[in-house]
This record gives structure tokens, C-alpha cells and sequence, in this order.
């Protein structure tokens, strides 16, 4: 016979504790934060470097119709490179998930919704679309894998200094899976694929990987992290051109990719990898 198990033995634990998760439409639970200043402690003034979007994966938007019945679809969020402001992630799955039980007119209904608040949060405008959870195709990163490479580390904290680029000037694109860093308000880690396409000199492989795996401890929002790789490559590597793509695992649902280029380059089509 299974027993239950006792409320005061759960109260121990230490996840898994009950918090408010409203399923009432709340844009006001939207919280957003200002890119400058960590733009400029990365040397980045009002005039971007490059050009780009944050694109986010929500898989589990549900909402109501006029009816009562329930909706389900997954939506592609993209935010510009050039807003002011990023949204925190948790407040943007609260707000997600307080669509649970409001009803909405249709599929427009909900995208007008999502990308006015979004808009109005992120202080530009904000594009959205839905799909169902069917339709968002899977695809690798295109490139060569840098995972195979046989090398040391011993960083684990951002280390520009392992970043070497040598004589001979070369154009081609490099991935990696191995890419960890923390969530700054949870401590949480932070999984994903990059991308980094470039032309100048040739980067030294096991330094960029080594650089790459040195953000293994540390803090700092997704889109701040690829920002500042962008910049410690296009200045210790002297790139011509740099494009840089990460798609992060998805936590709480939510998964945020964002994309940087000087290149002149469309943005790629959001296609999840088979982690995400």
C-alpha cells in the first residue's frame, strides 16, 4: 500500500515549493532591464557593433478561445538587438503562463497581445508568431565541431586571454555543445549550442574552445554572454566579419537565442536543435 507522503516531510525539501503562478492575463508582471550598462562595460556605446535579435522559444503558450476551450502553440518571439531593454526570463513565463485561463479572439488576438506588452517591456518593437507544436523543425548547427578537439582546461571564469588568432586569413564556421554559463538571479546553468562564423585571421581552435568553456561559472543573462564573446573575438581575433548564433536550452519552457553579426547576414530560420 503506498502512503501518502506527509506535508511537513515535503516542507523539507529542498525544491519543488509551491510559488504563485497567476493564470489570469498579467502583463504587468512583465520585468525588464536595461542593456546599457552592461553594454558599456563591454565598451559598447549607443552605436551597436552589430546587428541582431534575441529570439525566444515559448513551447508551452495555452490560452482559452471565446468558446472556453483550450489553445496550445508554440511561440517565436523575436526582440531586436537595438531595444534598451531585455525582459527577465521568469517574469516572461509567469506572463506566458497567466494566458491559461483568459480567452482571447483567435490567433492574431493572442500575437497582438503578446507583442504589444512585450513591445511596451522591451521599449521596441517586438515580432510574434504562432505555430503548432508540431511544426518547429529541428536542425544542428551547421559547422565544424570544436568538441573533438584533445586539450586541457583549467578556466572555468571568462578569460579573453585565451583567445589567439594567427597569420593567414580564413572564412569559416565553428560549433560547439559544450557552452555553460549561470543565471545571475538563480545560479541556475545555462546549456547551450554555438554558432561562430567569421573571416580574418584564423582563430586558434583550442584557444576559442578553451575560451568558450571558460564561461562555465559564470554569471550573466544569455544575451550579455554572446555580447561579450562577440566583442573579446572581434577584438583579440581581429575579425572582417562575425556572426555568432547560440541556441540555449529551454528552461521553464522558454528557451532564448540570441543572434549577433556585423556581417551583413539575415537572421537564420529558428530552427530548434535536437537538445532544445
Amino acid at each position: 500500500m503506498t502512503s501518502e507522503i506527509a506535508a511537513s516531510e515535503l516542507a523539507a525539501a529542498p525544491l519543488g515549493h509551491a510559488t504563485d503562478h497567476p493564470d489570469a492575463y498579467a502583463p504587468d508582471l512583465l520585468y525588464a532591464l536595461p542593456r546599457a550598462p552592461q553594454r558599456a562595460a563591454l565598451g559598447i556605446g549607443e552605436r551597436l557593433p552589430f546587428a541582431g535579435a534575441d529570439v525566444w522559444t515559448a513551447y508551452e503558450l495555452t490560452w482559452l478561445d471565446r468558446n472556453g476551450k483550450p489553445r496550445v502553440a508554440v511561440a517565436t518571439i523575436v526582440v531586436p538587438a537595438e531595444s534598451p531593454r531585455i525582459v527577465e526570463s521568469k517574469s516572461m513565463k509567469l506572463y506566458l503562463g497567466s494566458f491559461a485561463q483568459s480567452r482571447f479572439d483567435g490567433d492574431q488576438d493572442v500575437t497582438a497581445t503578446v507583442a504589444r506588452d512585450l513591445g511596451a517591456a522591451a521599449g521596441a518593437d517586438v515580432h510574434v508568431t504562432l505555430a503548432a507544436p508540431d511544426a518547429l523543425a529541428c536542425a544542428p548547427l551547421a559547422g565544424s565541431s570544436l568538441d573533438g578537439l584533445d586539450v586541457a582546461f583549467t578556466a572555468y571564469d571568462v578569460d579573453p586571454a585565451l583567445l589567439v588568432a594567427h597569420e593567414g586569413n580564413v572564412r569559416e564556421t565553428l560549433t560547439t555543445d559544450l557552452f555553460r554559463s549561470l543565471c545571475p538571479v538563480t545560479a541556475q546553468p545555462d546549456m547551450a549550442s554555438l554558432q561562430i562564423t567569421y573571416a580574418g585571421p584564423r582563430i586558434d581552435h583550442a584557444g576559442l574552445l578553451r575560451y568558450l568553456v571558460s564561461y562555465r561559472c559564470h554569471a550573466g543573462f544569455h544575451e550579455h554572454c554572446i555580447e561579450r564573446i562577440f566583442m573579446d573575438v572581434k577584438r583579440r581575433c581581429a575579425t572582417v566579419e562575425l556572426t555568432i548564433h547560440a541556441r540555449f536550452l529551454r528552461r521553464g519552457g522558454l528557451d532564448i537565442n540570441p543572434f549577433r553579426s556585423d556581417a551583413g547576414v539575415r537572421m537564420p530560420a529558428n530552427l530548434r536543435t535536437a537538445r532544445q
